[in-house]
């Protein structure tokens, strides 16, 4: 179903203010992992504002959906996301990375409200995730697990036997997504290893596929929501997992690092950050 035009507007202007909120903490601190942060801020809007059952007054409610980001070093998104549906005070993203900070630069559940799993050491999240949507379906949740991974990450063999495992228990109502930008962080993800047909690996792995804009927000939007119905139709167990393949840009939004393989984790000014934010409107 495609979203109306008062609703894609909103999800829209969601999206940007994640993004604007996510320069200024990374450039209040000065340093930061800026460019895979910003390559996934559309999808945080969908999935925050529009798809996500979640309640900000209780973090740790059991019948929430849940979100692995396995690429944890784009923390600063999620957590401008989390702060602006009110999990925390905003005034808790110039804290990014601080001493004794409830933000530190890679999300740890033990500390953040709304972090549902510690993540950064690369390839564990797909795991994590699919042990969250295993134990939510023993409880007879009818929940939903989303997981976030990154292309650079999806080098690491533990995706692949999280991939397996996902197929072989029919986890339905596990949805992930990989952030395609390109970039990792040593270069092109092409130059530093191939991941070739990435669509059609997932495929052959026996995940349901789809692939789309990951900065167009009725695209993403649409992806989920073919996937949610699968998982629905699936209740025999018979269901698939989904893998939704972002194509996006690394450092989307932001004219100082977009597109630049140096922005993995680069150092700038707050004046920078504050001029990134006014060009964005």
């Amino acid at each position: 179903m495609s979203l109306d035009a008062n609703e894609k507007s909103r999800l829209e202007a969601a999206a940007k203010e994640i993004r604007k909120r996510t320069i200024d903490a990374i450039g209040f601190l000065g340093v930061g992992h800026i460019g895979g942060a910003l390559s996934i801020v559309e999808l945080l809007a969908v999935l925050y504002y529009r798809q996500m059952r979640v309640d900000p007054a209780a973090p740790r409610w059991a019948d929430r959906d849940r979100l692995v980001l396995s690429k944890g070093h784009a923390g600063p998104t999620l957590y401008s996301a989390l702060a602006l549906k009110g999990f925390f005070p905003m005034e808790w993203l110039h804290t990014l990375n601080a001493g004794g900070t409830n933000l530190p630069s890679h999300c740890d559940r033990n500390r953040t409200p709304g972090i549902d799993m510690t993540t950064g050491s690369l390839g564990q999240g797909l795991s994590a995730a699919c042990g969250i949507a295993l134990a939510n379906r023993i409880d007879g949740r009818k929940v939903f697990t989303f997981a976030v991974i990154g292309d650079g990450e999806s080098d690491e063999g533990q995706v692949w036997e999280a991939a397996m495992f996902a197929k072989h228990n029919k986890l339905s109502r596990l949805i992930a997504f990989t952030d395609y930008n390109k970039m990792q962080i040593d270069g092109t993800t092409e130059s530093v290893l191939d991941l070739g047909a990435l669509e059609e690996k997932w495929a052959a792995f026996g995940w349901a596929t789809a692939r789309v804009d990951g900065h167009d927000v009725e695209a993403v939007d649409s992806a989920i929501e073919e996937a949610k119905r699968r998982a629905e139709a699936a209740e025999s167990g018979a269901g698939a997992p989904t893998m939704i393949i972002l194509d996006t840009i690394k450092g989307k939004g932001a004219a100082f690092c977009e597109g630049m393989v140096t922005n993995h984790n680069m150092s700038f000014t707050y004046e920078t950050a504050k001029k990134a934010i006014a060009e964005l409107g």
